[in-house]
């Protein structure tokens, strides 16, 4: 991780926030006296009968005007320097390993039929999801969580979306500025309901709306015509107006019923409009982000379109003032204008909404796959064994969930066959099956991985690591590893390649049975097309290397300084010789001391 990088944003964004606090304090001043000013000279005029008094208070109300919009553009900024400090915190404190208090950890993707999400804590508390996640809208988190698939992909696409997310690590201030933009959404932002309503098929309008010139144009003759002394001043243009105010009135119905969806937009389309411009702002080079970068550009502006609709949302906020609806219907037929204008904005740009929206979510799958490599100082991108052999070279690997600092990397070639892993209590077995299934899911999604090296060819990744009763179905523990490892033989029937990780093969029965099941189950399990990881304790497992040459051995070691014991978590070939279960009683107080 540029630590150095992070760290100079913030110390910039902190000084300008600074500024900006103190620019606010003058424009405030300003403000009040510009508006004390203005009514001042308004009461001046008024009693002294004096227009240049009237035509200095319209200046200062100009004034007073802009420095109101001005105002509230230095809020604005002000807002969007707090959320790109959040990002840039959130990026170090990853760094630092204390990214759990992130909120979003993905459990709702958790599925009952996919136990690789549990076993390699790819979602729920602590997870992988949770680590990377920088997607704030929930399209942009179901395209995340559909990335990170136990099935192999197809290896162009991941190789095309691994371009992308490597150009997003080259521009880390782009995809910090984009963070925070979208950070300034609504937690979880679903813009369903919003597609929804605006690609519904238009109704026609009726010849109502040609009133919108009609009413007008009578009003301002009826204006000239009262002028002129022709009809009553008094009387004729307010006629006018009333009547255009009662067919406003009687058509208000329609008129809301064709304007809600623009109630659905609220502060997010700014917020968009600002990402929009920002994407079609840069020039790309890699093949994900050119495209969505011609999504947003192709035919329409994204960016310009978004801007229109803006203003046409102001327009429908501003009509649910009193003042403006009478004045601007009585005038104006304003709500007329309103509805074609919007009419207009939904056949131009509507069609394209949706695909704006995916083009963003998919900006947000590539950020926060790259923040892999934002956050780590050991990454690199997987490369793909083409050929049909399972295959799976690893040099320098260490968990994503554990701080940099404390990560142990080993290395490992696996090709078809069985690995049987032993190894004392608390010395890395478990640990390290998962972290090597779960790089694998990761490397399948486009992601870096934390090694200095990964290669892997077609596997599909099946577990059974952390196995859990269910009592609602009758289940004991041991039958659902039954269960799981049953799964994966049946997948090997599939002539299928296939990585099968098993944490302490059957240990939910007794040694006798647990090693002849365990024989028989790795038996099964080594053929041409699996890897197979088991760990275990039951040394008797070790012996079946002498049976089959595709099964092996391999172990982590403890030792002991000073009677404490230690681990230096490296993966060795061959069995180990050594337990601890005894020491760990009596470090825990079970067992008396010797």
């Amino acid at each position: 991780m540029n630590r150095q990088f992070y760290d100079n944003e913030r110390e910039i964004d902190l000084a300008e926030q600074k500024t900006l606090h103190n620019r606010e304090k003058k424009i405030v001043a300003a403000r009040s006296i510009t508006f004390i000013a203005a009514v001042g000279s308004f009461a001046i005029g008024w009693d002294t009968h004096t227009n240049y008094c009237y035509i200095i208070a319209a200046l200062l109300a100009m004034i007073f005007i802009r420095l109101m919009n001005y105002h509230d553009e230095l809020k604005r900024r002000k807002r969007f320097l707090k959320s790109r400090m959040t990002v840039v915190n959130s990026y170090i404190a990853r760094a630092r390993g204390t990214w759990r208090k992130r909120s979003n950890d993905g459990s709702i993707y958790l599925k009952n039929n996919r136990p690789q999400d549990v076993d390699l804590h790819i979602f729920g508390e602590g997870s992988i999801f949770q680590y990377i996640c920088a997607a704030r809208t929930k399209r942009g988190r179901d395209l995340l969580a559909a990335a990170f698939n136990p099935e192999p992909p197809d290896f162009n696409e991941i190789r095309n979306r691994q371009r992308g997310v490597a150009e997003i690590l080259q521009r880390p201030r782009l995809s910090l500025d984009l963070e925070a933009y979208a950070r300034l959404m609504p937690n979880n932002h679903d813009t369903s309901e919003l597609i929804v309503s605006v690609e519904e098929e238009l109704p026609p309008l009726g010849k109502i709306y040609m009133l919108r010139f009609i009413m007008p144009i009578i009003l301002i003759a009826s204006c000239v015509l009262a002028l002129y002394g022709i009809i009553a001043y008094e009387f004729s243009p307010l006629f006018v107006m009333l009547i255009s105010l009662v067919i406003a009135i009687v058509a208000l119905p329609a008129v809301n019923e064709l304007l809600a969806p623009l109630k659905i937009i609220s502060k997010e389309l700014r917020l968009y409009r600002a990402i929009f411009e920002r994407l079609e702002s840069t020039n790309f080079s890699s093949k994900r982000l050119s495209a969505i970068r011609e999504i947003l550009t192709d035919e329409v502006s994204a960016a310009q379109k978004l801007k229109e609709l803006s203003l046409l949302v102001d327009a429908a906020n501003a009509r649910h003032n009193p003042l403006f609806f009478i004045l601007g219907n009585g005038l104006f037929l304003a709500d007329f204008f309103l509805v074609v204008a919007f009419m207009k904005w939904r056949v131009d740009a509507a069609k394209h909404l949706r695909t704006w929206l995916d083009a963003f979510a998919e900006v947000e799958v590539l950020i926060s796959l790259a923040s892999i490599g934002q956050t780590r100082t050991t990454y690199c991108f997987p490369t793909f064994y083409e050929d049909e052999e399972p295959h799976l070279t690893v040099e320098g690997l260490t968990s994503l969930l554990v701080a940099d600092a404390k990560g142990v990397p080993n290395d490992v070639e696996l090709k078809a066959g069985t690995t049987i892993i032993t190894g004392a209590n608390m010395s890395g077995k478990t640990t390290w099956i998962r972290t090597l299934a779960a790089a694998v899911i990761v490397a399948y999604s486009g992601a870096p991985v934390c090694a200095k090296s990964f290669a892997v060819s077609r596997l599909a990744v099946l577990t059974s690591i952390r196995v859990n009763d269910d009592i609602s179905q009758g289940v004991s523990t041991f039958y659902a590893e039954l269960l799981r490892i049953k799964s994966m033989i049946e997948y090997t029937e599939k002539n299928l390649p296939m990585l099968a990780c098993i944490d302490e093969i059957f240990k939910g029965t007794n040694v006798n049975d647990r090693v002849i099941g365990a024989k028989e189950a790795i038996r099964r399990l080594t053929n041409d097309r699996s890897i197979t990881l088991v760990t275990t304790h039951d040394f008797q497992l070790c012996d079946m290397v002498s049976e089959n040459t595709h099964i092996s051995n391999a172990h982590f070691e403890e030792y002991y300084v000073d009677n404490e014991i230690k681990f230096d978590f490296k993966l060795r070939k061959g069995r180990t010789h050594t337990t601890n279960a005894k020491y760990l009683l009596r470090m825990a107080g079970i067992l008396p001391p010797e």
